[in-house]
């Protein structure tokens, strides 16, 4: 059964249910978060004892308002839609997200998902396939340095994806230059304080390999098929990670029925959960299974 077929067999009191959105959900889960964010921030602010290992865990909350700012692109974790856009946005400029162009970047990836050609998320190149490429992708270098080329490309340059709609050019050329002054200012204030250095900057640079490693998980080792069942990959990992992921570790079933709200996933699931065709028992297994695909003779 592919995900057209499974999303049609459900009971139609079930399919309004999932789609059901909550404002309360959404915000009592945002509350968390940032409280989760506070703490490590203000830990690192204060010098509290042993204040640098809270580095970590406030870079891997900082790169994973990715997923906070990937729901509000689906205007789902929150049932008013104006603050699905001003969180989007808000979660989206610690990480150099511009999160109107990426709204339509999304869309792109969920309609040609896992398209070698295709699926913007590819852009034309496959995933690692050698160890070498592996560990750039796990790095980060590939994300800040294409979101580098994204915001000046949006500022300064012609907007010309074919999934961009002409009617946003406007809306993406003022968010790219806003972001870029933003970042401009954050710069030359670290010729005042170095706060911002230990708040932000390290942590995020620290942070982004374990996302990479959570959103190849997402699609890596999936077949280039349309069913999302298939061509997403549900990994099961515990409540931490779900939390910190807003759900998204249900990734095949957010691909195969994106109108579902992540508090509503793991209701979800349960309908899913014999159909699915790609999953991982944690990410672990994931990690070790992709580095057993790659070339290990490219590495050198």
């Amino acid at each position: 059964m592919d995900h057209r077929a499974l999303i049609a067999s459900l009971p139609t009191e079930a399919k309004e249910r999932l789609q059901q959105r909550s404002d309360w959900a959404g915000l009592c889960h945002l509350a968390g978060y940032l409280a989760l964010l506070g703490v490590t921030s203000a830990g690192i602010a204060l010098q509290a004892p042993l204040w640098p290992l809270l580095i970590l865990p406030q870079g891997v909350l900082l790169v994973f308002l990715f997923t906070l700012s990937h729901e509000c692109t689906h205007k789902t974790p929150f049932k008013t839609g104006w603050v699905n856009d001003v969180v989007g946005h808000l979660a989206s400029v610690a990480i150099a997200l511009p999160f109107t162009w990426f709204r339509y970047f999304h869309l792109a990836h969920h309609k040609w998902t896992n398209h070698p050609e295709k699926d913007p998320e590819l852009g034309g190149k496959p995933r690692p396939q050698d160890r070498r490429s592996l560990l750039i992708y796990l790095s980060g270098w590939p994300y800040w340095s294409g979101m580098t080329r994204v915001l000046f490309q949006n500022a300064f340059s012609r907007i010309d994806a074919p999934y961009l709609p002409a009617r946003q050019h406007k809306a993406m050329r003022i968010e790219a230059r806003l972001l870029l002054a933003l970042y401009l200012v954050a710069a030359l204030s670290l010729f005042a304080s170095s706060l911002l250095l230990w708040l932000w900057i390290l942590p995020v640079l620290i942070g982004q390999p374990f996302l990479r490693l959570y959103l190849l998980a997402e699609h890596g080792l999936c077949p280039p098929v349309a069913n999302m069942l298939e061509n997403s990959r549900t990994t099961f990992t515990n409540r931490i990670v779900r939390f910190v992921a807003w759900n998204m570790p249900y990734h095949a079933e957010h691909h195969a029925f994106p109108n579902v709200p992540f508090h509503q996933l793991p209701a979800l699931h349960e309908w899913t959960r014999k159909h699915l065709q790609s999953s991982s028992d944690g990410y672990s297994q994931f990690t070790r299974d992709y580095v057993q695909s790659v070339k290990p003779q490219s590495f050198s």
